[in-house]
């Protein structure tokens, strides 16, 4: 049982794409939850993240970067970030001080316009800014939501997170814990596996290719005679010229994207893995409703 008064509830983290949500969710809960690149649109699905505390337990929701859609997929995570609005406690809206708040951040708010959920404004990456600077963005940024709290912060240096948990808090309406104290995440591990062998890639690869890319885990199975997990997975792609470039020459590149994911997938499953992957062409995948269920973006 929780004490009285103690507090629970969920926070959707929204912005537009490339502002640093992931960065920023990872900082919290100081671990590595969900894969981060410097390429725009890496998260594509809603993930929840769990952090319990003595007194509240925040059940953080990463959501896709928010954009104008150009196909099914961008529909797909457009519609995932905006579903999470009105069944959450909070919205946490970031925006990135080093790029400047333009349009982008503005479409955002106007998607926020209206909600009766709370808002919450977070200014990132400010350890890149001089104090003219961030005086400018936070005098912009207060403008995105009329009567939000907004707050400065470095998700990557951790700068202001200590305040902005202690905001988001005070959001929260008294409850138990959703999930158990030890629960850090509902995503399975088949999933989490996907999205560390992806974010491989998009480090990886070349600038074309990456939001052209789709990862199913097809076998995850614990070896009877040994403490080792067997994965395989195909890496989709949509074209046959990219197909060889994710191969590479004598199938390295290939190897390097395995070499690194299995790296990660080791350390989230504490045992040795064998990672087999594979790579086939899918065309138009991203515009493929039947594809688009294969690869888990419902």
């Amino acid at each position: 049982m929780t004490e009285p008064g103690y507090r629970s509830g969920f926070i959707s983290i929204v912005g537009r794409p490339n502002v640093g949500k992931s960065t920023l969710m990872n900082a919290m809960m100081g671990m590595k939850m969900a894969i981060v690149t410097p390429k725009a649109q890496t998260t594509r699905n809603v993930m929840r993240c769990i952090l319990t505390r003595g007194q509240y337990q925040m059940v953080f929701i990463d959501t896709p970067g928010i954009h104008k859609p150009k196909n099914k997929l961008g529909e797909h995570m457009l519609n995932a970030a905006r579903g999470t609005f009105s069944e959450v406690d909070a919205v946490l809206f970031l925006v990135d001080a080093q790029a400047g708040i333009g349009g982008g951040d503005q479409f955002v708010a106007g998607m926020l316009s209206g909600i009766d959920t709370p808002v919450l404004v977070a200014v990132n990456k400010i350890d890149t800014l001089s104090e003219e600077q961030l005086r400018d963005a936070m005098a912009r940024a207060s403008e995105l939501v009329p009567g939000a709290k907004v707050f400065a912060i470095s998700a990557l240096k951790g700068t202001g997170l200590p305040a902005l948990e202690d905001a988001l808090a005070g959001c929260l309406p008294e409850g138990p814990q959703y999930y158990p104290g030890d629960t850090v995440t509902d995503q399975p591990e088949r999933v989490i596996v996907s999205e560390i062998i992806r974010e491989k890639a998009l480090l990886l690869l070349r600038e074309e290719i990456p939001h052209g890319i789709g990862v199913s885990v097809e076998r995850m199975e614990e070896r009877e005679d040994k403490p080792l997990i067997h994965i395989e997975a195909t890496i989709y792609c949509e074209k046959k010229s990219h197909k060889s470039i994710v191969i590479g020459k004598g199938g390295s590149m290939l190897r390097r994207i395995g070499t690194e994911a299995r790296t990660d997938i080791q350390a989230l499953l504490g045992c040795q893995v064998f990672l087999e992957l594979w790579v086939k062409i899918r065309p138009d995948w991203r515009d493929n409703p039947r594809d688009l269920r294969m690869l888990g973006y419902e």
